[in-house]
This record gives C-alpha cells, structure tokens and sequence, in this order.
C-alpha cells in the first residue's frame, strides 16, 4: 500500500467493505480526515473538522469510531480515563506514542522502535505468527513537569 492518502483511502474503504461495513459519505470522512492527519484525533476533533462539521452529529460519528475501532481499522490511544485519541492501523506499519498523565497530550516517538527485535525473538521462539505490539509510554511532558 502506498502512502500517498489515495492509495490508503482505497485500502481503508475496502477494509471497511471486506468487514461488512457500509460505505457512507460520514465514514469516508472519518477516514480521509485521519488519514490526512499528522497526529492521532479526537471525537471532538473530528467532529469540528472541515469535512464532518456539516456532515453529521457526533453520535454518529462516535459510533463510527467504535466500529472501526473493533474491526482493526483504527488504534485508540489515550489513558483510559481521559480523551481517546484515534489513529489509522496500516499493515506492516506501527507508531509508538508517547502519553502525558497530566494533559493527556499524545506525541508519537521519533525513535526506532525498541520493541521490534524482541518481537522477532519472542516469534522465533514461541511459533507464534503474525505477531505485532502497540507500545505506549505514559509519563509527565515538559509542558506539565
């Protein structure tokens, strides 16, 4: 898949189709504004976007977020009692993230991932297939210390 927006566009509409999910004017704009995005989003934040202000209610586009949510199409970060925050799964890609306990803001790492030659290990010796991770790091950011 390639990364310019058109091509992971097409990639996230047809995961939708192959999950039974029905093509809506509402879920491709969630899609193509998080796919346009260069952070994780919000309800809130999609909401009062450009594409989706007009577009629908924000129950609709909650519950969009949740069905793409358990289908594997979205990843949502966040600590669990603050604001979740959404961002595209692309095959064979991660990000890793790190979170503030304070604010709640979201950064991603701008490092190797740290977990990746372990992950191989972890494979090699289990018989495990398909392995994969998602690694947050939560801590104060400089902003809040």
């Amino acid at each position: 898949m390639g990364k310019r927006s058109p091509d992971r566009l097409n990639w996230a509409v047809q995961q939708c189709r192959d999950r039974g999910l029905r093509r809506t004017k509402a879920l491709e704009e969630v899609l193509r504004t998080l796919i346009g995005s260069p952070r994780p989003l919000t309800l809130a934040d999609l909401v009062e976007s450009k594409a989706l202000r007009n577009q629908c209610d924000k129950a609709t586009v909650y519950r969009l977020l949740m069905r793409l949510e358990e289908n594997g199409i979205l990843r949502r970060l966040g600590l669990h009692d603050r604001c979740a925050y959404f961002t595209m799964k692309y095959p064979g890609k991660h990000s890793d993230y790190l979170i503030c306990s304070e604010c709640g803001t979201i950064e991603e790492l701008d490092i190797a991932c740290p977990v990746e030659a372990l992950e191989k290990e972890i494979s090699a010796k289990s018989g495990y297939r398909k392995l994969y991770h998602e690694l947050e790091f939560f801590g104060v950011c400089p902003d809040c210390a």
